[in-house]
């Protein structure tokens, strides 16, 4: 089942490779979309594809890589849109 997440993260997320990592990660789960900071000091990022990977990222997200200290993950379930063809960063 296809799925579309539209996740924030907070805390301490950028700086740490928060946004390479989501992206490696996303890349090799087939996911499509884009990651990105945002001035507030959050992440932000919309992952589309199977349900069960989207999920595996979004697990991910809950603790970041090594030297991030996630305080909050927001999540937004929505309807797949199929817009993206990949997935990057965005800078």
């Amino acid at each position: 089942m296809k799925a579309r997440a539209h996740v924030f993260v907070t805390g301490r997320v950028q700086g740490v490779f928060f946004r390479s990592t989501v992206a490696d990660l996303a890349e090799s789960l087939d996911l499509a979309g884009w990651v990105r900071n945002l001035s507030d000091g959050r992440v932000e990022a919309i992952l589309e594809g199977e349900r069960s990977q989207v999920e595996k990222v979004v697990d991910f997200c809950r603790r970041g890589p090594p030297g991030a200290h996630v305080h909050d993950l927001g999540v937004n379930w929505e309807e797949w849109k199929g817009e993206f063809s990949d997935f990057k960063i965005i800078y």
